[in-house]
């Protein structure tokens, strides 16, 4: 899944922009993306702002009313946003927009043989890169929770509670089937009993009926699950060595 945010004043240009990339899903059925609109910078600085969301590619206009695009990329960066394309209609502020990382400047009307061979090397480099996160839709956003942040999961009843380094939570309406499906392919969650997904960096120490981790929480663990643990446990770290 790649999550991609489009910022442009014109509702036109909007959908000229999200026309081209169904196309584009359309012809790489494998490559599902997520498209969010925005017509003006603030409501999509807010949405970074706020961490609604976090896009892996902006699709930005460099000519907004309330600021120019460059503004918008260089604030866009500092929140810890990455790849920015530019669609305008002009050439006047190419430089600027390579002083702010951008991976691309296209000039409008913007042809799908010019974004396409863009979105394909793009596309490469994100799928790399989720290898280390989890995109995951929290209270109608999708969000991108990096897999080093994760403690440790526990079902609540129809949901599931995450629970993060930095002390937040974020409840997902998912299974703990489906959550560790998630994670599974990445050798330090593990899973303890039937309530539990735990990261196995963050636990400082566990006997027979306990594990303790690193921010203080004690998770008590069910009738025969220390043994397999103990060995997943032992068997992560000497790998590690």
């Amino acid at each position: 899944m790649c999550l991609i945010a489009l910022c442009d004043d014109e509702t036109e240009e909007l959908d000229k922009t999200e026309a081209m990339l169904n196309v584009y899903q359309s012809k790489n059925p494998k490559c599902e993306l997520v498209i969010e609109r925005f017509e003006s910078a603030e409501e999509l600085l807010d949405a970074v702002r706020g961490k609604k969301l976090l896009p892996d590619l902006l699709l930005l206009d460099i000519y907004m009313p309330e600021k120019l695009g460059t503004a918008v990329a260089k604030e866009f960066r500092e929140l810890g946003g990455s790849r920015i394309i530019f669609l305008t209609t002009s050439t006047a502020h190419a430089l600027e927009a390579f002083r702010v990382d951008a991976v691309q400047y296209l000039v409008k009307p913007v042809s799908e043989k010019e974004l396409f061979p863009v979105l394909d090397r793009i596309l490469e480099y994100v799928k790399e890169e989720q290898k280390k996160f989890l995109l995951l839709r929290i209270e109608g956003k999708i969000c991108r929770v990096a897999l080093g942040d994760i403690v440790y999961c526990e079902a609540q009843g129809r949901y599931q509670a995450l629970s993060l380094e930095d002390g937040r939570q974020l409840v997902l309406r998912m299974t703990m089937t489906e959550i560790f499906r998630m994670l599974s392919s990445h050798q330090e969650f593990v899973k303890v009993g039937i309530s539990y997904i735990v990261n196995m960096e963050y636990i400082n120490s566990l006997n027979a009926q306990e594990i303790y981790l690193d921010t203080g929480k004690i998770i008590h663990l069910p009738r025969g699950a220390y043994q397999p643990l103990r060995e997943m446990y032992l068997k992560y770290y000497c790998e590690e060595i």
